[in-house]
Parts: C-alpha cells; sequence; structure tokens
C-alpha cells in the first residue's frame, strides 16, 4: 500500500515562493508515476504536475507552466513543487498522488490510485 505524506503548504503574498514536498512509503518510489493536483474551494480537483519515474517526461497544466517546477528525488522517496510568482488563484488544498503507471504513460490525465491527505497553500494579493 503506497503512503504519502505532504508538507510544506502555508500563506504567502502574490508574487511569492512556497515549495511542497510529499513523501512516499510501501511501494517502490523509483516505479510511481507521480503528481500534484489542486482543489480551490468550490471547485474541483484539477492537476497541475505529473513526472515519470525518472523525471525524463512532465507535464504541466497551463496555468502553472513558468512558475511551477515539479522534481523528484528517488533516493528520497520524494517528490516535490516549486512554487513561484505565487497568484491569488493558485490557493487550494495541494495533494500529492501516485500511480503504478511506466513512463510513457504518465501524465495528468491517467488515474491515480494513490493520493496524499493534502497540504493547504493559500496565497494573498
Amino acid at each position: 500500500q503506497v503512503q504519502l505524506v505532504e508538507s510544506g503548504g502555508g500563506s504567502s503574498q502574490a508574487g511569492g515562493s512556497l515549495r511542497l514536498s510529499c513523501s512516499g512509503s510501501g511501494y517502490p518510489f523509483s516505479n510511481l508515476c507521480m503528481a500534484w493536483f489542486r482543489q480551490a474551494p468550490g471547485k474541483e480537483r484539477e492537476g497541475v504536475a505529473s513526472i515519470s519515474t525518472t523525471g525524463a517526461v512532465i507535464d504541466y497544466d497551463d496555468s502553472v507552466k513558468g512558475r511551477f517546477t515539479i522534481s523528484r528525488d528517488n533516493a528520497k522517496n520524494t517528490l516535490y513543487l516549486q512554487m513561484n510568482s505565487l497568484k491569488p488563484e493558485d490557493t487550494g488544498i495541494y495533494y500529492c498522488a501516485a500511480a503504478g503507471a511506466p513512463w510513457r504513460s504518465c501524465g495528468l490525465g491517467i488515474n491515480f490510485a494513490y493520493w496524499g491527505q493534502g497540504t493547504q497553500v493559500t496565497v494573498s494579493s
């Protein structure tokens, strides 16, 4: 059973930066397609970024391209999301997700079977 625990959420002014981390356990982390999703109040959950097992394939939602960077450290079983130039519309609960998908299939559109509990990100104007 894959277990995912997010950390690093918090508050920021618009234009600021935050870095999220997600620690994985219970399954070889290097075999997992990983992603970040977010859910704003009153809105559906949406994909933010995904990264394949070795980091060779990365997918971003258009709303965060050029501002957010997803990365992973398989030796530390950890996924990261560096968020720069934050906007108020980036506010929401951010979730780490995992799927046992090969690198060719890894992307925001696939089914992610494992989820963390989420971490709150609040950006004020």
